[in-house]
């Protein structure tokens, strides 16, 4: 595996979306956890732009009724694997992606602050794709290589740091094989 070269804190050779969706760090160097979610939209639907459309408040509301429940929300991740493996970047990582919410991590407030979120195209409920792993531990390695306050040691899902409120990236996301492969 040929790591991605992080360059200005952007993964290079990746599509880059620019999404409005952030602000900056308190810290802009304490980038220190890796927050791992998944997604779909609509629930359970792969292989539109609907997620990229989502994070750049560009979601067409008249393509599905869900789309309705979720106009008004104004979020973002640094980056969305999708079922193929292709990887989108939203945030660069040196600025606050908003894909935490109210969260902790070992008593520590606003995982958004210090956290880089990684979206999976998938469900709680349904495997990843093995495209989708090799691309997660391509981009979790060029992380942790490139940010010193990384280590697969501070990987989380969603759920860790928020729990009773968020459940993914789910029971069928496969943790060890990708930390065995870091």
């Amino acid at each position: 595996m040929s790591l991605i070269n992080i360059k200005d804190n952007l993964l290079e050779r990746v599509a880059f979306h620019p999404s409005p969706n952030h602000d900056a760090r308190p810290i802009e160097q304490d980038i220190s956890l890796i927050v791992i979610h998944s997604i779909s939209l609509p629930p359970g639907i792969y292989g539109g732009n609907e997620i990229k459309d989502f994070f750049l408040n560009q979601l067409d509301t008249s393509k599905h009724e869900y789309f309705k429940s979720i106009k008004d929300l104004k979020v973002s991740s640094h980056i969305v694997i999708k079922r193929t493996g292709e990887i989108l970047q939203f945030v660069p990582f040196n600025k606050r992606a908003w894909h935490a919410g109210i969260s902790s991590y070992l008593g520590r407030e606003n995982c958004n602050d210090y956290s880089v979120g990684i979206e999976l195209e998938g469900t709680d409920d349904n495997e990843f794709t093995n495209e989708q792993y090799n691309s997660l531990m391509n981009v979790t390695s060029s992380l942790i290589k490139t940010y010193s306050n990384l280590s697969k040691d501070r990987l989380v899902g969603h759920s860790d740091i928020a729990p009773g409120r968020k459940t993914d990236p789910g029971s069928f996301f496969e943790w060890e094989r990708l930390l065995i492969n870091l």
